[in-house]
């Protein structure tokens, strides 16, 4: 029997009883599957029933086969290492034991002579370079997920189940996961928002509170789908709407009828003509016509707005955001920042970075790259201030805002709105409430804690109330924006940049982000701390 996953009528709650999944069926044979959904849908928990690390309240998950896990982030103990994370602690210590000839005979037997070759072949895979003596202790959050993935490849299972593997990845370790998932011929579920790397699997399984729906195809069909699934729903909003209209307008044409039959009606009493047996007859056959003919139009409209009700829900949850900004006003030509022969660093004589220079002009789109340690983050806290540089110059000559992954400008205790009040003080009431409507926070929405919000709507809510005032800052800065977000929620934070009309200086390895932002020039920083 091949191998494959079924879950059969499959429930579970959140400890405060939210429900997450309810007789949920879903299925998975050996194809690349990507999980998509918004956060707190229930990915990560789907992946923990499957694996074994949650029991479902009801239902049952079946598995044929074996599984490799990877999960998002695991605490290390200080004495672990990478033989450990590969299983084969044991192993290693009889071949050492082996080399040093204190191995008995039976040992000898049991030992797997090609175990080091294997794993340096599965290291080397991911461009990893470490030793299975390695402690886990000092490898860095990405060197830690590649060093998982090197242990999933080295265990060969019949099924993957990874959980945002390009997470805190530079550009190189996502190039190797994604890469790894490409060539990967056994089963995968992969619950990621990384889009390159979803476009390199068979099929999308998007999770909702309805259920799961499966979409043949990568990511990019799964998108044309959703696509035609829009266009759709509002074609049957507008057939809706159009269907309301026009039993409105028939409704007071039969109104406007009636109306006039019965002024001639009570003209022809008047006179005499009619007896009035005949009178009450036709009285009483004209108020059952009109009544059965009321109740039946009302049926049709009260159809047809249910209609349009569904259609105009289905269009909020697949129409992306679209923003429209005020200007910043920057000029074409008005340098923004200058950086001179910098040098900066934390320790005496350890430069991160040194002898750098660059400038921004007008609203330039400027993407900042390079490994993990080439000093990005170094940098924005130079630009920014926080850090002051060893040696050269560093001139801001316009405002700027900073949203970093925390986005901390904004004050976790108060509510979106007033967060905005306190950084766009000229603004009235009616301008804050329509700025925050244009990014989403309608209404009561407006009104959220900022320490309530998901790391979508927190990066959202900044965005609002950095850009949504009268004049929006001319230098916007932006520390991985990406890192945590679920897909809806990065697409949301693309529509908001793309409206923005100043100069943009963004830290990322998410390539497809960058592209959909419109960014005109990289700067790639290196090892060495220079450009």
């Amino acid at each position: 029997m091949s191998a494959s996953i079924t879950l059969s009528g499959l429930a579970w709650s959140t400890p405060d009883g939210r429900p997450l999944f309810s007789s949920l069926d879903l299925s998975f044979d050996t194809d690349r599957t990507g999980l998509v959904g918004r956060n707190g849908v229930g990915k990560t928990t789907l992946l923990k029933l499957i694996s074994g690390d949650l029991a479902p309240q009801s239902g049952k998950v079946s598995v044929n086969g074996t599984l490799g896990v990877l999960r998002q982030a695991v605490q290390v103990a200080p004495d672990e290492t990478v033989a450990d994370l590969f299983g084969v602690r044991s192993g290693l210590a009889l071949l050492r034991r082996a080399e040093d000839g204190k191995a008995g005979v039976d040992e000898l037997a049991l030992a797997d002579w090609t175990l080091e070759t294997r794993m340096a072949a599965a290291l080397s895979r991911l461009g990893l370079d470490a030793q299975p003596e390695t402690p886990l202790a000092t490898l860095s959050g990405g060197q830690r997920t590649r060093a998982g993935l090197a242990a999933l490849i080295f265990a060969a299972p019949d099924f993957i189940l990874l959980d945002e593997p390009t997470n805190n990845l530079d550009r190189d370790g996502r190039r190797a996961v994604i890469d790894l998932l490409a060539s990967w011929r056994s089963g995968a579920i992969v619950v990621s928002h990384d889009r390159e790397l979803l476009d390199t699997l068979d099929s999308i399984v998007e999770l909702t509170s309805l259920g799961a729906t499966r979409y043949g195809g990568n990511w990019s069909h799964y998108r044309a789908r959703k696509a035609i699934e829009l266009a759709a729903a509002r074609h049957d909003l507008a057939d809706a709407e159009k269907r309301v209209d026009e039993i409105a307008r028939r409704t007071q044409e039969k109104v406007e009828r009636q109306a006039r039959r019965d002024r001639a009606g009570r003209a022809k009493k008047e006179k005499g003509d009619i007896p009035r047996l005949v009178l009450n007859a036709r009285k009483e056959l004209s108020e059952n016509t009109s009544g059965g003919a009321a109740r039946l139009a009302e049926r049709q409209r009260s159809q047809a707005f249910d209609d349009s009700v569904s259609a105009r829900q289905r269009i909020e949850i697949l129409q992306p955001l679209s923003v429209v900004l005020p200007s910043t006003n920057l000029p074409p030509s008005k340098t923004v920042l200058r950086i001179d022969k910098v040098g900066v660093g934390f320790e005496p004589d350890r430069p991160i970075l040194h002898d750098l220079s660059f400038a921004i002009t007008g609203p330039e789109r400027i993407a900042i790259t390079g490994p993990n340690g080439s000093g990005k983050t170094t940098l924005l806290a130079l630009i920014t201030g926080q850090v002051a540089p060893w040696q050269g110059t560093v001139r801001r000559m316009t405002d700027f805002a900073l949203l970093d992954q925390r986005v901390s400008l904004l004050d976790a205790s108060a509510s979106i709105r007033d967060n905005f009040k306190r950084l766009n003080p000229q603004a009235g009431e009616n301008a804050c409430r329509a700025a925050l409507a244009r990014f989403m926070f309608r209404a009561d929405a407006a009104l959220q804690t900022v320490s309530s919000l998901s790391g979508g709507q927190l990066l959202r809510a900044g965005l609002a109330c950095v850009l949504g005032g009268a004049t929006p800052p001319p230098l916007l800065i932006l520390d991985e924006p990406t890192n945590h977000l679920d897909i809806d929620a990065i697409e949301a934070v693309e529509a908001g940049l793309r409206a923005y009309d100043g100069a943009l200086l963004v830290v990322s390895h998410d390539e497809t982000f960058l592209q959909a932002i419109g960014i005109t020039r990289w700067f790639e920083l290196g090892g060495s701390g220079s450009p």
